[in-house]
């Protein structure tokens, strides 16, 4: 290993993502407890330590240079490594309690965050959880959830989200189903079969027809906008559903159609509050699931 390959200061690493996150050297400094000269000193360390301009000043703002952007990741991830360093070696895990609410969609909350949740109960089992299974947008602004799992980038300036990348999404049907009325091999063939709704039928329709089928809202004449009473739907054998790859493959009473279709993709936002930064029990929670979700959903 190359020791000498590394030399700048992880205190300037630190002031340079807590200026990105927070979105100003006033802010940043705040959050530090440090003063702002003494904030931009560290900055302007590690810019001359690793020989490049991380900001550059557009008006009374501060905007990330190409280094700066390329930089980022790298940066976040030494943070990520460095919490779960301090949260080890200082034995507070076992100090970590209180509330935390937790809020996803029904299909999310029941099949894929209890593996999740079981390892965040190991590191903070004084920890109380609260899982809101719900799948319009819980208001984090107005503390009804903690931490959010969604798949629309919210809007609030002060909320924090991290684009954790794209699941991937096939059409499902029943064995018993497809016993009954035939297996479709191609996108045509699907004009022809029983669809389980989510709610709004006609944006389902559009979407898919843009995708280069020919559906009509005659296709979905069964559905629910809960979605596990939608994949229940499916498993009854009522019609073919759309589901995560993460919760269709592993029963063993679907089949995946139209195996070689590309998936569909969805985006998964990891999002909290900005108090993330001063909450111990929040940030622990939002890094497990942070991790959990890239190794479990991408």
């Amino acid at each position: 290993m190359n020791w000498n390959a590394v030399s700048f200061d992880w205190n300037q690493a630190r002031a340079f993502l807590a200026t990105v996150e927070e979105g100003s050297l006033s802010a940043a400094a705040r959050q530090l407890g440090l003063t702002q000269p003494t904030l931009g000193r560290q900055v302007a360390a590690l810019e001359a330590t690793l020989d490049v301009t991380l900001f550059e000043r557009i008006g009374k703002s501060l905007v990330l240079t190409e280094s700066g952007l390329e930089l980022l990741d790298h940066v976040r991830a030494m943070f990520d490594a460095a919490n779960r360093v301090s949260l080890t070696a200082s034995g507070q895990s076992q100090a970590i309690e209180g509330r935390i609410r937790i809020t996803a969609s029904d299909v999310m909350s029941a099949y894929i965050l209890p593996k999740a949740l079981k390892k965040l109960r190991k590191i903070a089992p004084l920890m109380d959880i609260d899982v809101v299974a719900v799948n319009d947008i819980q208001n984090l602004q107005l503390r009804e959830a903690d931490i959010a799992i969604r798949h629309v980038r919210p809007e609030q300036p002060d909320l924090i989200a991290k684009l954790i990348g794209d699941g991937a999404a096939h059409f499902y049907a029943s064995k018993s189903y497809l016993r009954k009325h035939g297996r479709p091999t191609s996108k045509s063939d699907l004009s022809s079969h029983s669809f389980i709704g989510f709610g709004d039928n006609q944006r389902m329709v559009d979407t898919l027809n843009q995708m280069g089928m020919s559906l009509t809202p005659s296709n979905f004449r069964v559905g629910s906008k809960n979605g596990l009473v939608a994949w229940e739907l499916a498993r009854s054998g009522m019609g073919i559903v759309i589901m995560s790859d993460k919760v269709g493959e592993p029963s063993k009473d679907m089949e995946r159609l139209l195996p070689e279709m590309d998936p569909m993709l969805f985006p998964i936002w990891l999002i909290a509050h900005r108090e993330l930064h001063t909450s111990r029990r929040v940030r622990v929670a939002y890094d497990l699931l942070a991790d959990f979700l890239v190794k479990e959903m991408i």
